[in-house]
């Protein structure tokens, strides 16, 4: 069995409010993007590595990124488009033939770690299409047009969604195949095989496993990554 990982990392980072996209953005003195494909070079279920840049940092990707941290797994870099599912659509559409899991995961998660993604690919081979998340703790309250609360959802069944996302290659493709064809676009990857008929089983990861979007992310994220070293081996 052979795995690949999309790692899409191409955003502009506008809510960030820097000028630099926020998988540069230095996190205990590396760039974000550098921490996530660390977990996934570490990983002994991953084989290859489709890393998914804005254009203009293709072409500077394997001196600066791939031979810069010995990232060896990382095979292929290439450019995003205008959104997410665009850019992991250029993964997808690269993968041919040659593989038969495909796990997906946001470059600005850096907290990922290679046991959530073993977790998370072992899950795909039995289920086909698995995503990690956790329960919300809060009350989720839906909302009318006029702002006011609508009903209180039972949040014993609300999950807060997170990557990896780990699929069959073959579901993976025919998913995005469909999504294009209709001119589809969903918020996640699981959202295209789910409206193709495939149930996504939810696998339990971590609260710390935030996605770098705001200064305040990026802030906890240095606490984590500070505990995270000063924790006993």
């Amino acid at each position: 069995m052979k795995t690949a990982a999309i790692i899409p990392a191409s955003g502009l980072g506008n809510r960030m409010g820097s000028n630099i996209p926020k998988q540069y953005l230095l996190m205990g003195g590396i760039p974000i993007i550098i921490h996530t494909l660390r977990a996934f070079q570490e990983s002994t279920q991953v084989d290859d590595i489709f890393l998914i840049l804005s254009a203009e940092h293709v072409k500077n990707a394997e001196l600066t990124i791939v031979q810069r941290y010995n990232l060896s797994k990382v095979i292929r870099v290439l450019p995003g488009g205008k959104h997410r599912q665009d850019s992991v659509r250029s993964g997808v559409d690269a993968l041919g033939d040659a593989y038969d899991i495909v796990v997906i995961h946001d470059g600005v998660r850096p907290f990922v770690s290679p046991e959530l993604i073993k977790m998370a690919i072992g899950e795909a081979v039995l289920a086909g299409a698995v995503s990690v998340g956790v329960p919300v703790k809060d009350t989720i309250k839906s909302l009318d047009s006029q702002g006011f609360v609508d009903k209180t959802l039972n949040r014993d069944k609300l999950w807060l969604t997170q990557t990896p996302q780990a699929f069959s290659a073959l579901l993976i493709q025919e998913a995005y195949r469909r999504a294009y064809e209709d001119n589809y676009y969903g918020t996640d990857d699981a959202a295209l095989v789910e409206r193709i008929g495939k149930k996504v089983k939810m696998l339990t990861g971590f609260y710390e496993n935030i996605k770098i979007t705001t200064e305040s992310d990026l802030r906890w994220g240095e606490l984590f990554l500070k505990m995270r070293s000063e924790k006993p081996a």
